[in-house]
């Protein structure tokens, strides 16, 4: 069984959504044996955002050179990785309403026609199946779930257009407001945890 765990919190050393990404694994972890970890830290990989050589190797048709294949090299990794785990455990703090721009990136090279999912006569299809993700979502005063959360519906959607379905959200929201509150219920949704 494989766990991938991916962060995007540029803080480092007290970063909330970090902590509770590592509570998460912790608990599959105490389930389980024989779980290896994949660790990919989205905030210090810097991840290029797409370029036109990176576009172009993608919509390649037929063989691609050496240059193109280098273009896509990190991609193919990153896809490796997603398409070997069976849980995704996601550390996500809400920057301005949104995602972190780190997580963006690796979404965007993560979506691969043919890989990660496939066009069909009724629109794309996602191709990763038979996943679970936890989505630690982190925020001082945004609600999840609100009309100003442009987080987790897009992570949600995100998941959903590759394939995966069984996504859970971990709410760390409004800390800046109710922390106490907000971190018990948390602590007790991940006690509750069960693979």
């Amino acid at each position: 069984m494989n766990i991938l765990k991916i962060n995007s919190s540029s803080n480092r050393k007290t970063s909330t959504s970090r902590k509770y990404v590592d509570e998460i694994i912790a608990k599959i972890q105490s389930q389980g044996s024989d779980l290896e970890v994949t660790e990919r830290d989205v905030a210090y990989s810097e991840l290029p955002f797409i370029d036109e050589s990176f576009l172009n190797a993608l919509f390649v048709k037929g063989e691609r050179t050496p240059e193109q294949q280098d273009a896509l090299c990190l991609s193919d990794t990153l896809v490796d990785e997603l398409v070997k785990a069976d849980y995704i455990v996601i550390g996500s703090p809400i920057y301005n309403f949104s995602i972190p721009a780190s997580l963006k990136a690796y979404f965007d090279l993560v979506a691969r026609a043919g890989r990660t999912f496939q066009y069909t006569e009724n629109g794309p299809v996602g191709l990763l199946k038979d996943k679970k993700v936890f989505v630690v979502i982190s925020s001082g005063g945004t609600a999840i779930g609100s009309a100003i959360d442009f987080s987790s519906k897009y992570i949600i959607h995100f998941l959903s257009f590759l394939g995966i379905t069984d996504v859970e959200i971990i709410s760390l929201d409004q800390l800046m407001i109710k922390q106490e509150e907000t971190i018990k219920q948390v602590e007790h949704k991940i006690e509750q945890i069960e693979i």
